[in-house]
């Protein structure tokens, strides 16, 4: 009769048939082992012990055990599982024990049958021994295919697409990006275009640079320990791109091999489980199959990592002063919960934590929790031109493409951003490989529209097989499709989201069915993506383009329908003309009022859209034309009011952008000709004079060791905008007010080398 507490044993394995062409194969490796038994010397013993894993460790484990154990052990054995032993000899080596067991009961059973009568025997060291030994090769399996799983993930990158394009191998194409320390705490409220114009303004050799591989060292001179990093970047910086190389590097044996596991769990994935619970070994074993033989991954001995991707794009309630305490990974909590335990080190206090986020939304995690803040700047100077001849086969296309970006400085400044090169090289690259290729675009607005017009062809003609020579001309059905997929743009940018849902879909009368369409066929434009367990997650490529696409809706309301999307009680009846005044009107006054400059860019679109030159290319978009002289010029002049009246430095900054959509550069060159002519600094300058030329200088290629205020006569408004255009207005102690007082002269020189 069986112990009811030992696993049954199944039938016999029959034994495997010999390897064809080697006679006789099984009966030589047995020959051969039992003449290694026959050396009574441990070490030969070990020598001739079998590669298979749960055999070594079975065979490591009984031979520590005495002669009388081993015995008992066999007796046990014999009583509960006969076929596992020969009743004529109870005295057979441990070897002789584990080799009769695994050809009856092969390894898993053979495995809990020895673990259960080590148990009965209360043999308490080779039972705790051996399920370590099991957990290793756990380990070791799990980690294995969750290497050779994130390799397969992380090897390609689509550069703007979806799963259904042709994606690059990211070895080939990546280029290391610009990571610095940053600064922990507050939230900047500037619009992320602008951050990247004031960073663009520093000096880097003051700074130490971050390899992406070095995230969780310390940094020359540190000598503490880090355990959670967070690292910021405005949208499209390569945050996520950082991550995969991270990953992919990993994955193939390149770095960080000292790390046992890593796990990226994106916010966005995340927040589809908001309602349900988990504990922390269930989360991680719903997302990573690969952990399913894996009890546990707290143990000293292993090391973990979790990459936290998008914190912007989180809806979970991240409450860090009043969540419950978690500490066991086993314990089922909300989702919230685990994150909020696992940052503040209650859960898993052994694991490393990497966190990205958008600079807004930073601060949602506390200081304390944070050991270390780096900054992701994108592409230095020579790291823009590296990807552009890294992007462009052909290095002749590739000079003349780098030559262009560079003779516009708003565009060169944007490049900063990794996913602007991308849009900037595909329309330069497109535009000319034409015969008549015609004016390039050089402000945002003309940039955006070529590239909106240059997808939706390639869309025809891969979806369609159209051969259209007219690289503007657009159907009804892609008008219809970019329309909704603004409308989408425009609601979503209101409340501050990036990514989508399908409920934030049927708000904008878009149908999960048409979402799979749309971002099929508009790959570069709009992304459906499955997320870690499958679930449908949606976005636009690259927040520029979401503020794009919402001003163009925003416009075509206006001039097609009389309606204002930005104040709706101004709309008009269809018979009643709106006049686009009034639509510049509101987005001016809502953009200025905006506590993040969230509308910053959505603004400089709108304004550029407004254009005779932007509407020819988009007839069949906007079908009616809105541009008027009139209403221009009204614009203008109204725009150069806020300029003279906006407190807020960095506001009255993007107006002057604003202006140049609008290709009205008067303030700006009259503030060039008194510069050239030496005559600045013999009159008082009005603040909004100040404000054009801190525009000059933000925009200039030139980074100025010294800036001497002093130099110039205007009142403590004035200085301040002139700040803003020095540099970043957080690194200059003189330009804070901390080295004057602001209802004071200014007294000398805004010196900061590390700034200027």
């Amino acid at each position: 009769m069986s112990d009811p507490t030992y696993p049954q044993t199944p039938q016999p394995h029959k034994s495997p048939t010999p390897h064809m062409g080697v006679p006789g194969f099984y009966k030589t490796e047995q020959s051969a082992e039992s003449s290694c038994l026959e050396q009574k010397s441990p070490e030969r013993r070990e020598q001739c012990m079998d590669v298979n894993p749960t055999k070594k460790s079975l065979q490591r484990t009984l031979m520590k055990l005495k002669k009388e154990e081993l015995k008992q052990f066999q007796s046990h054995l014999s009583q509960y599982y006969p076929e596992c032993t020969d009743r004529q000899q109870l005295d057979l080596e441990a070897l002789h024990v584990v080799e009769k067991m695994l050809e009856t009961c092969g390894s898993e059973r053979s495995l809990k049958i020895t673990l259960h009568i080590l148990r009965k025997m209360k043999q308490k060291d080779p039972t705790d021994s051996l399920e370590r030994d099991e957990q290793k090769k756990k380990l070791t399996r799990a980690q294995q295919t969750l290497k050779s799983d994130l390799k397969k993930k992380f090897e390609r990158i689509f550069e703007g697409l979806v799963q259904q394009g042709h994606p690059t191998l990211l070895n080939e194409i990546y280029t290391e990006l610009y990571i610095t320390e940053g600064v922990a705490g507050g939230v900047n409220s500037e619009h992320e275009v602008r951050q990247i114009e004031a960073a663009s303004k520093r000096q880097t050799t003051q700074e130490t640079a971050i390899l992406c591989n070095d995230i969780f060292k310390p940094l020359p001179g540190q000598e503490k320990h880090i355990r959670t990093v967070l690292t910021k970047g405005i949208a499209g910086i390569g945050k996520t791109v950082s991550v995969q190389k991270f990953i992919l590097d990993w994955a193939e044996g390149k770095a960080n091999q000292d790390i046992n596991l890593i796990f990226t769990l994106p916010f966005r994935d995340l927040n589809l489980k908001k309602e349900r619970e988990f504990s922390l070994m269930q989360l991680l074993q719903h997302y990573f199959p690969q952990l399913k033989e894996i009890e546990s991954v707290e143990h000293d001995e292993v090391k973990v990592v979790f990459i936290f991707d998008g914190l912007d794009e989180c809806r979970l309630p991240l409450d860090f002063q009043n969540s419950e305490i978690c500490c066991d990974v086993t314990e089922s909590a909300s989702v919230d919960v685990l994150l909020t335990n696992l940052i503040k080190g209650n859960l898993l206090p052994s694991a490393l934590l990497w966190i990205t986020s958008r600079p807004a939304a930073a601060n949602q995690i506390p200081p304390e929790c944070v050991h270390q803040v780096t900054e992701i700047r994108g592409f230095n100077d020579p790291q823009k031109e590296e990807y552009f001849r890294k992007r462009i086969g052909d290095q002749n296309l590739a000079s003349r493409i780098i030559s262009h970006i560079k003779s516009s400085r708003s565009l060169y400044i944007m490049c900063h951003i990794p996913v602007f090169c991308w849009i900037s090289a595909t329309v330069l690259e497109t535009l000319l490989d034409k015969a008549d290729s015609g004016e390039l675009p050089r402000t945002l607005t003309e940039m955006y529209t070529h590239f909106l017009l240059i997808q939706t062809n390639v869309k025809n003609q891969k979806y369609h097989g159209t051969n259209e020579t007219n690289p503007n001309k657009i159907s009804a059905s892609d008008a219809e499709m970019i329309l909704k997929l603004g409308k989408l743009a425009f609601l979503q940018l209101q409340k501050g989201n990036l990514i989508f849902y399908e409920e934030d879909l049927r708000e904008s009368g878009i149908d999960v069915s048409e979402a799979s369409v749309y971002s099929g066929v508009c790959t570069e434009i709009f992304k459906e993506e499955s997320g870690l367990h499958q679930e449908k997650v949606y976005c636009f490529v690259h927040l520029s383009i979401q503020e794009f696409l919402a001003a163009l809706f925003v416009f075509h309301s206006c001039v097609n329908e009389n309606r204002n999307a930005l104040r709706p009680e101004e709309s008009r009846p269809k018979t009643d003309r709106m006049q686009l005044f009034m639509l510049h009107r509101s987005a001016v006054n809502q953009a200025l009022q905006s506590k993040n400059g969230h509308l910053d860019l959505f603004l400089r679109f709108l304004l550029g859209l407004s254009l005779d030159s932007t509407q020819t290319l988009l007839g069949d978009v906007l079908k009616q034309r809105g541009s008027r002289s009139e209403s221009i010029k009204e614009t203008v002049q109204y725009i150069k009011q806020k300029i003279s009246e906006e407190s807020s430095a960095e506001r009255t900054i993007n107006l002057f952008h604003c202006l140049n959509e609008l290709n009205d550069n008067s303030l700006v060159e009259e503030i060039q000709t008194s510069l050239r002519s030496g005559r600045l600094s013999d009159k008082k300058l009005e603040p909004h004079q100040c404000s054009a030329l801190a525009f000059v200088l933000l925009m200039s290629e030139e980074v100025l060791d010294e800036f001497d205020l002093k130099t110039y006569n205007t009142s403590a408004a004035g200085y301040q905008r002139l700040c803003a255009g020095a540099g970043d207005v957080a690194h200059s102690a003189y330009c804070r007010g901390v080295g004057f007082d602001l209802a004071q002269p200014f007294p000398g020189p805004c010196t900061n080398s590390a700034l200027f």
